[in-house]
């Protein structure tokens, strides 16, 4: 059995920012036993880091916070498995192929030689290529999903490449490993981790399509036949709806609140009469319903751009997002496809010990953890300490550090008595340590 490792993740969006820390166990089981939270707004838009300080700032003392749990301390965050996501990130396929001398074994280096080959793939310039994902292999004239050991004299396969701006990861760099001195573990694009811990295989193989709806992208992913066939991200979510109810005179976090109370995506059969500020709230409603209709719309229509039809998708559609959670989203959703609309949730194998969130909004993060940890063999925790063991190693040095590695991060000294009280009064006035809500 595996020995237990620590390790971390965080999801940024537009919205919030979400840490998490996590423990593996025997059989693809994971504990999260510790969160924090942080909202966020103007730093982050459309999924990009815009302000590296401000962004850097609120993840500092998520950090921090999470390291004073009992459940981390005295361990140390030292590396972070970080969410890829944001308005850039697409699909774009690619079929690439090798010749191979007759009878030849398809082995794990093969294999690699053709995803590396799908990875230098020409594209647009302005995109780089995060990862490729392989549909179908054909080894010789066989397809198939797991080539290792098959023989044959070619092997070809069809890749999805995740392609998104350099500047989505640049700024993540620049904004964790730069300003924080924490190790970006490893990148997951959180679309994909999602799918793969919240879809089912059945799910998978008769087609079913992957809504994440945030605050400011909604996130679209198709599977067929057991693997993915498209995928893009639209710039609009739940943040839309609420600018909508603002320009009838509302600050953002009124018509926020208006949004999650009264709002709902269906249109009622008889019209409001209330009125609220003298304003109508039939007027908030025909905006609300509106821009729900065209979120819908612009989500249905990517069946079409992926080459499929409605019929190809009989498991219908998942949801998941805090923009999903808008009352009758799920059932505008239904009516438009006349497909069945289901809620995304956490597997049974993914278990949450400690969290001041709602488990809806522990999804994305979650996942990206998730995957990080069973991909990987890293530790991203240490405990202090860990710096006196001798460089050359003594064969006792613990799982997931090496022995050469001697320096740590410079973490900002723990505050003092006037500091605390100083960062619970400014969390007082922003919302941002007391108030875990959500903008959906």
């Amino acid at each position: 059995m595996k020995k237990e490792r620590y390790v971390a993740a965080i999801e940024i969006s537009s919205s919030k920012i979400i840490a998490v820390v996590g423990k593996t166990r025997g059989a693809g089981q994971l504990d999260i036993i510790a969160s924090e939270q942080e909202k966020n707004s103007e730093s982050v838009r459309y999924g990009i880091i815009k302000n590296p300080e401000e962004t850097s700032m609120r993840i500092a003392r998520i950090i921090e916070r999470l390291e004073r749990k009992p459940s981390v301390a005295p361990r140390e965050i030292t590396g972070l498995f970080v969410g890829l996501s944001g308005r850039s990130l697409r699909s774009i396929s690619t079929e690439v192929s090798i010749n191979l001398p007759d009878d030849t074994e398809i082995t794990e280096e093969i294999i690699e030689r053709l995803k590396n080959q799908a990875l230098s793939t020409a594209i647009d310039s302005s995109l780089e290529v995060v990862d490729a994902v392989p549909r179908v292999y054909v080894v010789g004239k066989m397809e198939t999903a797991s080539p290792k050991g098959t023989i044959g004299n070619s092997i070809s396969a069809t890749f999805d490449l995740i392609v998104c701006r350099p500047e989505i990861r640049k700024n993540l760099e620049r904004t964790i490993s730069d300003k924080i001195g924490v190790d970006v573990s490893g990148y997951v694009v959180t679309a994909l981790s999602t799918a793969q811990v919240i879809l089912t295989p059945e799910e998978k193989r008769l087609g079913c399509m992957l809504v994440d709806m945030g605050a400011e992208t909604t996130t679209v992913s198709i599977y067929k036949e057991g693997h993915l066939v498209y995928f893009a991200t639209l710039p609009l979510g739940g943040r839309h709806i609420t600018n909508d109810v603002a320009t009838l005179n509302f600050l953002e976090d009124k018509a926020e609140e208006i949004k999650i109370s009264v709002g709902n995506a269906i249109a009622r059969e008889t019209a409001s009469t209330l009125n609220m500020n003298g304003v109508k709230m039939q007027d908030v409603s025909n905006l609300i319903v509106a821009r729900a209709e065209e979120i819908v719309v612009n989500v249905m229509e990517q069946i079409t751009y992926a080459g499929l039809k409605e019929s190809s998708l009989p498991r219908g559609l998942v949801m998941i997002g805090g923009g999903s959670k808008l009352n009758g989203m799920i059932e505008l959703l239904e009516q438009h496809t006349g497909l069945p609309v289901r809620r995304g949730q956490l597997p049974s194998y993914i278990s949450i010990e400690e969290t001041k969130s709602p488990l809806s909004e522990m999804v994305e993060v979650a996942s990206v953890l998730y995957s990080g940890a069973m991909n990987t063999e890293t530790e991203c925790l240490e405990t202090p300490g860990n710096e006196d063991l001798p460089a050359t190693g003594t064969g006792n040095e613990p799982t997931g550090t090496t022995p050469e590695k001697t320096e740590h991060r410079q973490k900002p000294k723990g505050p003092s008595l006037f500091g605390k009280l100083k960062e619970k009064l400014y969390g007082m006035v922003t919302g941002d340590v007391e108030d875990n809500s959500d903008i959906i």
